[in-house]
């Protein structure tokens, strides 16, 4: 058991501690916070999941509100609301998290009912059929029947093969969820949901050492298991190309895009300037050039999705004005992207100011806050980090944002037509 206590002269303080059986805590004690928040990350997202095996760290998600040895099927939503807070949960590439934000009196009830969940969670087989009716749903609005809604999945495939560990997304198959039986399922949960492979963030209004004392004591049983090996990703990228789909969309869409740097990478924030310089806002060179002057936008976005153990995927998407073809736009695109000069000095400011608003207005509650804690620790390896973002951030020069910019070492295009465009 280790205490870490790391008081800033400027920043959050943040207290780290670890527990005998591996799990590892992060206290941010706001006394002034009206609410405390709570966020329990397990290192495991679909990137852990095998090809035929598909979906399972997500169906976890919602598996994990089924009811444990000492709280009923949908109990763990119901007592936390009626205290007055709210919980929910999220499944990305890379972990799943599970959070709430309570009245600074529940804590240790819900630390209570985390812990019992991790312990004595019910995976039966009856729990198992009702959830995968559950995310087959979830599939079919959010996937299925939505104008666009395979936009996400044909883009990851451009630049990663089915088989590799990036080559899916957390909704997972629907096939391999029906295929899957109650033991696979169950030794799913058994490798990953242990304390070793966990991060508590708690954040907010509460005593650090009534805290910890909270956690020894609803944790601290737990059994020590170390952490299941993740091994090293050798799955080849794809090298790059140019896709048509056509579907029952309102209208076109473009996404010109390219493999980035891991979310690690010290380079990553200098990509996110330069993404803001192209395309965030009517002041952005992409606005200002092809919606604007040339008229062949309707609108510019660029987007980076972050991935921590293979490339990123950094894409510029555009909506092209009424009669462009996409493939006019996207030469247009690739055109700026290959003649692009460093920032000036005011756009790199601009950037700068937009990434700061961002980033401020996400520490601003105690339950983004400690979820901007969670993915600085998980992602970089310290949760204290939060606190030096901005200093980072003032450090990245015009070189630094044009040096990531023009490092695209494969390039795609998605044309996204309605039916009948062909």
């Amino acid at each position: 058991m280790t205490d870490t206590r790391c008081p800033t002269s400027s920043g959050f303080t943040v207290i780290r501690y670890r527990l005998g059986n591996g799990l590892e805590l992060a206290l941010l004690p706001d006394p002034h916070a009206p609410a405390v928040a709570v966020n329990l990350s397990f290192q495991v997202g679909s990137v852990d999941e095998t090809p035929g095996r598909t979906g399972f760290a997500h169906l976890f998600e919602h598996l994990m509100f089924q009811g444990s040895s000492r709280v009923a099927p949908g109990e763990h939503m119901s007592v936390i609301e009626a205290a007055g807070g709210n919980v929910n949960a999220f499944t990305s590439t890379d972990r799943t998290v599970y959070h709430e934000c309570v009245p600074a009196g529940a804590l240790e009830m819900v630390l209570w009912l985390e812990a019992d969940r991790l312990r004595s969670l019910a995976v039966t087989q009856e729990n198992l059929d009702a959830q995968r009716d559950v995310v087959t749903q979830e599939k079919r609005q959010r996937y299925d029947n939505r104008p666009y809604g395979d936009l996400l999945m044909k883009l990851v495939g451009q630049h990663f093969s089915p088989e590799h560990p990036y080559g899916h997304l957390p909704i997972g198959s629907m096939e391999d969820l029906a295929a899957a039986s109650l033991a696979e399922v169950t030794a799913f949960h058994s490798r990953w949901y242990r304390p070793s492979h966990a991060k508590l963030v708690i954040c907010g209004a509460c005593d650090p050492d009534e805290a910890i004392t909270f956690v020894e004591r609803h944790f601290g049983d737990l059994e020590d298991l170390s952490p299941p090996p993740r091994n090293a990703i050798t799955e080849p990228t794809l090298p790059g190309g140019n896709i048509v789909v056509t579907s029952e969309v309102p209208h076109s869409l473009l996404y010109c895009s390219w493999q980035a740097p891991a979310a690690d990478a010290p380079d990553l924030v200098a990509l996110e300037l330069g993404l803001s310089v192209l395309s965030e806002g009517r002041a952005s060179r992409l606005h200002r050039r092809l919606v604007r002057e040339q008229r062949l936008a309707h609108e510019v976005h660029g987007t980076l999705l972050g991935h921590l153990r293979s490339p990123s995927i950094a894409s510029v998407s555009a909506r092209p004005a009424d009669g462009v073809d996409t493939r006019d736009l996207a030469e247009a695109i690739l055109k700026e992207l290959a003649d692009m000069e460093a920032p000036s000095e005011q756009e790199l400011e601009r950037a700068k100011a937009q990434y700061e608003r961002s980033w401020l207005l996400e520490l601003a509650t105690v339950e983004d806050r400690a979820e901007a804690t969670a993915d600085t620790w998980t992602t970089l390896g310290d949760p204290a980090l939060i606190n030096s973002r901005l200093a980072d951030l003032a450090t990245i020069t015009s070189n630094d944002v044009i040096k990531a910019l023009s490092h695209r070492p494969s390039s795609s295009q998605l044309h996204y037509l309605p039916k009948g465009t062909l």
